[in-house]
C-alpha cells in the first residue's frame, strides 16, 4: 500500500521542536529573530508573508516585516538590507520573491550577510553546501529531504532522480542527496528519454514547473516520489485547482511513498525557514 507523506504533519512536528530549540535559547538570553521584506503588493507574496509571520511568533521569535512600495530603489532596498545586516536583534533576513523589474534580485541576495541568509541562496552558502562544509540549505530541498528520510532513513546507494535545475530546488537538492551517499542524476525537460531515465529511480524528486509532466507509468514500482511543483490549471466548470508536477493518481498506484499537492513538501518550506533561523541565531553566537 502507497504511504501518503504528510507534509502539513511534518511541518508541525518540526515547528514543535523549533519553539522548543527557540525556547532553550531565549533561558540562555537570545530571542531569535526573522526579518522579512517585502517589496510591492503582489498577492500570493503577500499571503506568504503573513504566514511566515504568524508562523514565526506562534514558534516563540521575534517576527519583523518591512513592506516597501512597489517603486522603491534597488538603493533603497540595499540600504534596508545593511541596516539588518547590522541588526543584532535580526539572526535571519528574507527578501520574498519576485522583486520588482527595477531591482537586480542577485544583487540584493549577494548582499545578504550569508550567516543571516536564511533562504539558503547566498554564494557563499550554496558553496558551503555544494562541498558539504555546513552552510545553511535552501528551504524547499531541505524540507523534501526530511521528506525523505521520514520514510527511508537510510540512502545509501540509492539511485535518485531530480526532475529540475534550478539554484533554488534541483541544484541544491542533488547535493544534499550526494551527502547521504545516494547516486544522483540531474534530469530536466530537454534531458533525452526523460521516461527512461526516471524509471531507473528509486527516489524521484519533481521540480521541473510542468503541470503533472511525469506520469505514472514513468516511476518504478517502490520508489519515493516527491512532488516540488505547485501548479494552478484550470477545471471544466470554469474554477481552477492546484496540482504537482507528477500526475497524483498514476504515480501513486506505482510508488512505496508519494507527496501530494497541496499538503506534501509546500508546508515544509515555512517550517525549514524557522529551522534555518533558529540554527543561525544559535551559530552567530557559537
Amino acid at each position: 500500500m502507497t504511504t501518503i507523506i504528510d507534509g502539513k504533519a511534518a511541518a508541525a512536528a518540526l515547528r514543535l521542536r523549533v519553539a522548543d530549540e527557540t525556547a532553550a535559547l531565549k533561558q540562555a538570553g537570545i530571542t531569535p529573530g526573522l526579518a522579512v521584506v517585502l517589496v510591492g503588493e503582489d498577492p500570493a507574496s503577500q499571503v506568504y508573508v503573513r504566514s511566515k509571520a504568524r508562523m514565526t511568533v506562534e514558534v516563540g521569535m521575534a517576527s519583523f516585516e518591512h513592506k516597501l512600495p512597489v517603486d522603491t530603489s534597488e538603493a533603497e532596498l540595499l540600504a534596508l538590507v545593511a541596516m539588518l545586516n547590522a541588526d543584532d536583534a535580526v539572526d535571519g533576513i528574507l527578501v520574498q520573491l519576485p522583486l520588482p523589474a527595477q531591482i537586480d534580485s542577485d544583487k540584493v541576495l549577494r548582499a545578504i550577510d550569508p550567516a543571516k541568509d536564511v533562504d539558503g541562496f547566498h554564494p557563499i552558502n550554496v558553496g558551503l553546501v555544494a562541498t558539504g562544509s555546513g552552510g545553511i540549505a535552501p528551504c524547499t530541498p531541505y524540507g523534501a529531504m526530511l521528506l525523505i528520510q521520514s520514510v527511508q532513513p537510510r540512502l545509501d546507494g540509492l539511485h535518485a532522480v531530480i526532475v529540475g535545475r534550478s539554484n533554488i530546488v534541483g541544484k541544491p537538492m542533488a547535493q544534499l542527496l550526494l551527502q547521504q551517499n545516494c547516486t544522483v542524476t540531474i534530469a530536466h525537460s530537454r534531458t533525452r528519454d526523460l521516461p527512461d531515465v526516471v524509471r531507473g529511480a528509486d527516489i524521484v524528486v519533481a521540480a521541473v514547473g510542468r503541470p503533472e509532466m511525469i506520469r505514472g507509468d514513468w516511476i518504478k514500482p517502490g520508489a519515493i516520489v516527491i512532488d516540488v511543483g505547485i501548479n494552478r490549471i484550470a477545471t471544466d466548470d470554469g474554477k481552477s485547482r492546484l496540482v504537482g508536477d507528477v500526475a497524483y493518481a498514476e504515480a501513486a498506484a506505482q510508488a512505496e511513498a508519494i507527496t501530494p499537492v497541496p499538503g506534501g513538501v509546500g508546508p515544509m518550506t515555512i517550517a525549514c525557514l524557522l529551522r534555518n533561523t533558529v540554527e543561525a541565531a544559535r551559530q552567530r553566537r557559537a
